[in-house]
């Protein structure tokens, strides 16, 4: 596609169609597809448009503010950049293009475990405010040592992904056979003490970051996470209030529901039907976060309105990448936050504070009123 016909696109999702299109669909397969019959991928998205607003009207909009701060540090918008492993799969720069277009659009990125560009080279694209998603692997020296390189290299806070003991059946991978293509590693784990693998072959880091994963992981481990960094720690992929419950009680920053892009367990709810059950278990005593199924400005208002603090978007960046890099993924995010801002002024709200419960309704809304008559 030429670039006169890369400006004329006007929403996130015909990024996905170019990248359909430029990817070997083994790659396109990878980013695109979900685990089993694909139930929750679909509801992800669909489940956004049984929501609807409720917009007030004659408050003046003149002036809109999208600013917010997360963790104490304050960005042009809610939304965020959600971890996405091996984006040079995408396009040969991955997440240093990703890096650079987060930071120009003064948001915040989460930089997969499963990078294809190091804690270090991220950090060298220049300054932004970056977190570090981690898995809790077997060996816990490699744990130890994966965040105090997040720590030197400037990231501020760890996203601890906990819904994955054992990988989802993602047919498509199965299918395609999947595998890291040969001139691409996992960056992350170069210059660790990965004493239990042989590092002289170059399967042993996918073994590695494939089969290394601690399947007894449990609460107490993100106890003793909490005694090897300052960062502030946030969980990711929680569906429930009582996990939602358990989180606070452990002194967790913050919680991310996520289904982790539905590749896990097939069925579970879409994270917006999530969110709200989670958010009213934590009373507002840590910020809860929505990952999945964000495609336009439009569903970031309704996370907000269901008691978001903010959003982050995997696909949508990685689709954007493939289809036009660092440019790409600039566009993207002013394009969802040019939405989010027309849905802020058309719903009467100036600010992010002025969203609430009252500006949408949702299906269960009706369930309630049935239940009281």
């Amino acid at each position: 596609m030429t670039s006169g016909k890369m400006e004329n696109i006007t929403n996130v999702m015909e990024y996905e169609a170019i990248a359909r299109e430029k990817l070997p669909k083994m790659v396109y397969d990878f980013y695109a597809s979900g685990a089993e019959d694909q139930w929750t991928l679909h509801e992800n998205r669909s489940a956004f448009s049984r929501i609807l607003f409720r917009p007030r009207i004659l408050i003046d909009v003149s002036n809109i503010d999208t600013t917010t701060t997360i963790l104490g540090f304050e960005i042009s918008m809610p939304i965020m950049v959600a971890p996405t492993a091996m984006q040079k799969m995408a396009h040969p720069e991955g997440e240093l293009a990703t890096a650079r277009a987060t930071s120009a659009a003064g948001t915040i990125m989460t930089l997969s475990l499963s990078g294809t560009c190091s804690v270090e080279e991220v950090a060298s694209t220049g300054p932004g405010t970056r977190f570090f998603q981690l898995y809790v692997i077997e060996d816990r020296n490699v744990v130890r040592q994966l965040v105090r390189r997040a720590e030197k290299a400037g990231f501020k806070a760890i996203a601890v992904t906990v819904d994955r003991p054992r990988l989802g059946r993602r047919e498509a991978d199965i299918k395609n056979r999947f595998t890291l293509p040969s001139y691409l590693t996992i960056k992350n784990f170069e210059g660790l003490d990965l004493a239990t693998i042989d590092r002289t072959n170059d399967s042993g880091f996918a073994t590695y970051v494939g089969y290394q994963f601690d399947r007894s992981l449990n609460w107490k481990d993100l106890k003793w996470l909490q005694t090897i960094t300052k960062l502030p720690i946030l969980v990711k992929g929680v569906l429930t209030a009582e996990d939602a419950s358990l989180a606070v009680q452990e002194g967790i920053a913050g919680i991310i529901v996520s289904n982790h892009g539905a590749r896990q367990l097939d069925y579970v709810p879409a994270t917006i039907m999530a969110l709200e059950e989670v958010v009213k278990a934590v009373q507002g005593r840590v910020p809860v976060f929505l990952d999945g199924g964000v495609r336009r400005g439009t569903d970031v208002f309704k996370a907000l309105a269901l008691g978001a603090s903010g959003v982050f978007i995997g696909r949508p960046v990685v689709f954007a990448l493939a289809a036009d890099g660092e440019a790409g993924v600039r566009k993207v995010l002013q394009m969802l936050h040019d939405e989010f801002e027309l849905t802020m002024a058309l719903s009467g709200c100036r600010s992010i504070k002025e969203i609430t419960r009252a500006h949408v309704m949702t299906p269960w809304d009706n369930q309630r009123v049935a239940c009281r008559m």
